[in-house]
């Protein structure tokens, strides 16, 4: 018996869970990250603590001022406090990447456990959906959309999370393709197990992993893509502070004030390194072959 279990490996007598953290704490840029992340959601949403002006407060007498002990990161065109307008716009650049991650997750979850539990008709219907969406170019839909309605945080967070599920869904039904005919899963059948049951409590589980980690590599593309669109004059509305709209303002005087655009410009791809470190973390954490 003792020769038996001094064979098994040191992982076996352990929960998954215990087992993915010991993982990810091997990664230590991940750590980093995770901390690194934690202090700029705090920081945006204890704004008001940190920082004596507020997003819009102007100082004509200090328009594109240089760093000083008043205004730490300077002022910009407009004579406001680049550091206040830094940590408010976290609040909204940090809110879109999560919410229009979460109704991405939440589509291409529901889509994918659907069309790779059922298959059949119901797959090739899906299926079919997605590779329409996937062949559309939502760049069209975007300039009907915001033609017709004034862009706002919501449109943003809904528009990035409409489209952001498709490869989620794919991954997930070839997910659900290979597990469905696995024993546990027939054994929970013939007890007489229904299909909501078999996929909450069985499948879902079983891919898990993947769905966190492509969630949050979700989360790194929103916070670049609202960027974009607001640079391309279709995200937030520039009086709203965030990352991206900074930038923009930023472009006409990158040359005379430089740290206009290095500010939130280094402050978004550090944002971005950190997600995308955590996701390479947990990929290998939830790797259940690692």
């Amino acid at each position: 018996m003792s020769q038996t279990s001094s064979s098994l490996p040191t992982d076996f007598f352990v929960s998954p869970t215990r087992v993915a953290w010991r993982r990810f704490r091997r990664h230590k840029l991940a750590l980093v990250s995770v901390v690194v992340l934690v202090l700029m959601g705090l920081a945006a949403l204890f704004a008001p603590m940190l920082t004596p002006y507020g997003m819009d407060d102007q100082d004509l007498f200090n328009q594109n001022a240089p760093p000083s002990s008043e205004h730490w990161l300077g002022t910009d065109e407009l004579g406001r406090d680049v550091l206040g307008r830094l940590l408010y716009g976290g609040r909204v650049s940090l809110s879109v990447g999560l919410f229009a991650a979460v109704i991405s997750t939440t589509i291409g979850v529901a889509v994918g456990a659907v069309a790779g539990y059922f298959g059949g008709a119901i797959d090739n219907v899906l299926m079919r959906l997605v590779d329409l969406l996937l062949a559309f170019p939502a760049i069209f839909l975007l300039l009907i959309l915001f033609a017709t309605i004034r862009p706002n945080v919501t449109t943003v967070i809904i528009y990035l999370g409409v489209f952001g599920w498709l490869y989620l869904a794919r991954i997930v039904r070839g997910e659900f393709l290979s597990l469905r005919e696995k024993d546990f899963v027939v054994a929970s059948r013939a007890l007489g197990a229904g299909a909501p049951r078999l996929i909450w409590r069985h499948l879902l589980p079983n891919v898990a992993g993947a769905i966190i980690v492509t969630t949050t590599l979700e989360i790194a593309f929103n916070l670049l893509a609202e960027g974009t669109l607001s640079f391309l004059g279709f995200g937030v509305p520039p009086e709203v502070p965030t990352w991206g709209n900074m930038l923009t303002s930023a472009s006409s005087t990158y040359l005379t004030a430089p740290l206009l655009t290095i500010v939130p410009g280094v402050t978004l791809t550090v944002a971005v390194l950190a997600v995308n470190f955590i996701g390479d973390a947990l990929r290998d954490a939830l790797d259940p072959h690692g």
